[in-house]
């Protein structure tokens, strides 16, 4: 089970564009998060919340709040609080707390979302790649064309097929 401590920063897997995502308090099952770019809060049960945590590694490039962006050379942790040790434009050494991240992130390309650990559940995979098996199948069938639900052949294109 996933541990929110104020501070912290997710983002939702449901609803991406509300940005990133600061949780304000947990309780015993509920959890709220403040999406600062959108003005949005919402409570969501700890569970099954549909949240991914926000953590960059080494080498990524970040933006603060003040929308300067920094490559991050250091990731520490403590007391589940998240702190980057960047390099700033003018090589310079900056702390950012997780908090001063910018709101406005959101993870939308495929790599994105996978380095953020933000993945569908293996049944909507499985349900993508037979969907996909399916298409081929039909597009190399040799009837194409003269199969579906609602024609039926009259007899002059049974002799031409």
């Amino acid at each position: 089970m996933q541990e929110f401590i104020p501070g912290q920063r997710w983002i939702s897997n449901t609803e991406s564009e509300l940005g990133l995502g600061l949780i304000l308090e947990t309780s015993f099952k509920r959890v709220t998060v403040l999406f600062l770019a959108s003005n949005e809060k919402r409570l969501y049960a700890i569970d099954n919340a549909p949240l991914t945590r926000v953590k960059f590694s080494v080498g990524d490039v970040i933006e603060s709040i003040d929308e300067e962006k920094m490559q991050v050379v250091e990731v520490v942790e403590e007391n589940g609080l998240i702190t980057y040790h960047c390099k700033d434009s003018f090589g310079e050494m900056v702390e950012l707390e997780e908090i001063e991240l910018n709101h406005h992130i959101q993870f939308n390309k495929p790599q994105d979302r996978l380095f953020t650990g933000q993945i569908d559940s293996t049944s909507w995979f499985l349900l993508r790649y037979e969907t996909w098996r399916r298409l081929q199948q039909h597009q190399q069938s040799p009837v194409k064309g003269l199969l579906g639900g609602r024609a039926s052949l009259i007899p002059h294109q049974l002799f031409i097929a």
